[in-house]
């Protein structure tokens, strides 16, 4: 396909105007790192992470123009793509690295060192902004009105619409400040639970519940009511169809991998003791059998991809017009050959020559892959878990049959596909910055630097973020059970180990099949399935708002799209706010106050005052209503401005 010479951007060739600026780099790696460590918790907490290209246009929008009086839509578009980083790193950081964690407990060995784990995120983080570049021209430019990225282009629709940047700001920061107070009232003062739940004796081995927290109903408006409703009936298949079948048909029998029977577990734990035992493994066999699937389908388009990117591979690099300049292909490929012999020769990262090697090979691949994909699908929906866990499965067995077994192979392979899917998530989050920066009119060569400066930032910061969780509630736990890190230890110990329940895993493989064949998306249904269903039903509750607003009769086609915008913004608002506090709460859980610590004497203080709330029943009350008011400030906000016009 040829260049497209008709298309315009917003901000003409030959004009110079402030972009790559010190406050666009300081305000762009503030964001980097905030947006990074929400991003963290969130994704630590329910398996899913959220795009901060929009929510950081939108902040940067309000404080260049509206508290520092500036006015430059480039400006404004560097602060995003280098705080969009933040968030592909910390993606691909949590879907992995948690592993080293649960391994370092379990073998008694020390966890990743913090240099260790920025090593790691900034290796893979830069490989692939560096894969990614010279396809720019094929996959951008050229496929212009073939390839939408629409998370791109929605970026670049906001940062147009400059002149309402400072309400479109309000709402996020009204979001961020809502769920902060929330979030610190439920799980800082202990107001209320921030999880309540109700065991269904009538109905032996169910149970219902929710987590009453705003990044949920957040996560749940900004997925849709289609993906958020999947989520849920994968959690109604395990928590009240096969839970239900373990304990009516199994009571008396021992089942592994639990040592005690099932009427015995169920009477010790209740409903969770079988989801922990049984339904997690399940599980994960869905979710892998999905990942599985999500590539096998995609075959066609990964083959087609490679073969086009290949053809444009470094094509007009360099011009001397300045909104067609990336940067060189000979720094390109020297990076690529220094950081192949850091991965090799750099003591802290536990992967060999062989380990370097597929590392190059898939992650130029899955860069491709990925960044091609975000343009069809969009970044939410680009597989990058299925990408890992093939990954996962190729280096295990890999490393397994060239003699690197035991703990080191098991380390090296969660090591190789930590970077490989830092590597797939930033090429496509470079990929949607870049189709921001072409319809703007930005200089690709100041994107990428800025992209490399995120990646930089985030892989410092997301270290102390992952140490930091850990020590506050550590990776496994309630708060925080890690699935999609949870999920890559299992599928690398089963490859090295085998000692997996696998008719369990086998169980949930057949369902996804199922799934598949009745035409549901496999891997919103399979991590429905493998998350408690308490994280599901707020979710689809969010889900729900933004489905009665696309169905309202009384609203024009623009009043809807202002009214989603609104949502969007809140909601990520509402993401934010809680991942924010959520690690501030993980820092006064740790920091010392006498005999306790800052978080337990916070803890302890309002349930002393208020004994009341301590009884289960009526915290459970309390929380409810908390939702309700909380989903009602979500419908408020989607008709903020129409209400104010």
């Amino acid at each position: 396909m040829s260049e497209n010479k008709e298309f315009k951007p917003f901000v003409p060739a030959n004009k110079t105007m402030p972009e790559f600026t010190t406050t666009s780099i300081i305000l762009g790696i503030i964001l980097a790192v905030l947006f990074g460590g929400a991003n963290a918790y969130l994704g630590l907490r329910v398996g899913m992470t959220v795009s901060a290209s929009i929510p950081a246009a939108v902040i940067s929008m309000g404080v260049i123009r509206m508290i520092l009086q500036k006015d430059s839509i480039l400006e404004n578009n560097i602060v995003q793509t280098i705080g969009s980083a933040g968030e592909s790193v910390a993606a691909g950081a949590i879907f992995t690295l948690p592993a080293m964690f649960l391994w370092a407990n379990e073998w008694g060995t020390s966890a990743p060192s913090l240099v260790e784990i920025a090593v790691i995120a900034f290796v893979g983080g830069t490989l692939g902004i560096l894969f990614m570049v010279p396809l720019r021209k094929a996959l951008i430019v050229q496929e212009h009105g073939t390839l939408p990225y629409p998370e791109g282009q929605a970026c670049a629709e906001v940062l147009v619409a400059g002149e309402e940047g400072g309400s479109k700001a309000s709402t996020v920061f009204s979001g961020l400040g809502i769920a902060a107070g929330y979030k610190f009232i439920t799980d800082g003062l202990k107001l209320f639970p921030s999880e309540i739940h109700w065991e269904i004796p009538a109905y032996a081995g169910s149970g219902v519940g929710m987590d009453v927290l705003p990044a949920l109903l957040g996560v749940g408006y900004i997925c849709g009511p289609k993906i958020s409703s999947y989520l849920f009936c994968g959690g109604l298949l395990g928590w009240f169809v096969l839970m239900p079948l373990i304990v009516l048909f199994g009571a008396n029998i021992t089942l592994f991998p639990a040592d005690v029977s099932v009427a015995e577990l169920y009477a010790a734990g209740g409903s969770f003791a079988i989801w922990t035992n049984y339904i997690k493994y399940i599980g994960a066999g869905a979710v892998a059998c999905g990942g599985v699937l999500s590539l096998i389908k995609s075959l066609p388009l990964i083959i087609t991809t490679f073969r086009d990117a290949m053809k444009g591979f470094g094509k007009g690099a360099n011009t001397d017009e300045r909104t067609n300049q990336d940067l060189n292909i000979k720094v390109i490929l020297i990076g690529v050959v220094v950081l192949a012999f850091v991965m090799w020769l750099v003591p802290i990262i536990p992967i060999n020559l062989f380990g370097a090697f597929l590392v190059i090979i898939f992650g130029f691949f899955f860069a491709t892959v990925s960044s091609r994909m975000v343009g069809l699908v969009g970044s939410s929906n680009n597989p990058v878990s299925g990408m890992t866990i093939a990954t996962l499965l190729v280096a295990s067995i890999a490393l397994k049959a060239t003699g690197t077994d035991g703990q080191a192979g098991m380390t090296a392979a969660i090591v190789i596909g930590g970077i490989i899917c830092i590597i797939a998530a930033i090429a496509g989050d470079t990929s949607q910055d870049l189709k921001t920066g072409y319809i703007l009119g930005a200089t690709p060569k100041k994107q990428q630097i800025g992209e490399l400066i995120g990646v930089v930032a985030s892989a410092i910061a997301i270290g102390g973020v992952l140490y930091l969780l850990d020590r506050a509630w550590g990776y496994g736990s309630a708060e925080l059970p890690a699935p999609q890190a949870t999920l890559m230890k299992m599928i690398v110990e089963g490859v090295m180990g085998g000692n997996l329940p696998w008719a369990l895993i086998a169980v949930g493989a057949f369902i996804a099949l199922v799934v598949e064949f009745l035409g549901i998306p496999v891997l919103p249904f399979a991590i429905g399935l493998y998350l408690p269903i308490h994280l599901s039903i707020p979710m689809v509750i969010g889900g729900l708002v933004k489905l009665v607003i696309e169905k309202k009769k009384n609203l024009s086609d623009k009043e809807k799209k202002e009214a989603d915008e609104n949502g969007i913004l809140f909601s990520s608002g509402l993401i934010a706010g809680e991942g924010l506090v959520g690690i501030l709460l993980a820092v006064l859980a740790i920091v010392p106050m006498g005999e306790g610590s800052v978080g337990d004497a916070i803890n302890g203080f309002l349930p002393g005052i208020l004994p009341i709330l301590t009884d289960a029943n009526v915290g459970n009350i309390i929380g409810l209503v908390a939702f309700v008011l909380l989903t009602s400030c979500l419908w408020k906000f989607c008709f903020r401005k129409g209400k104010k016009a």
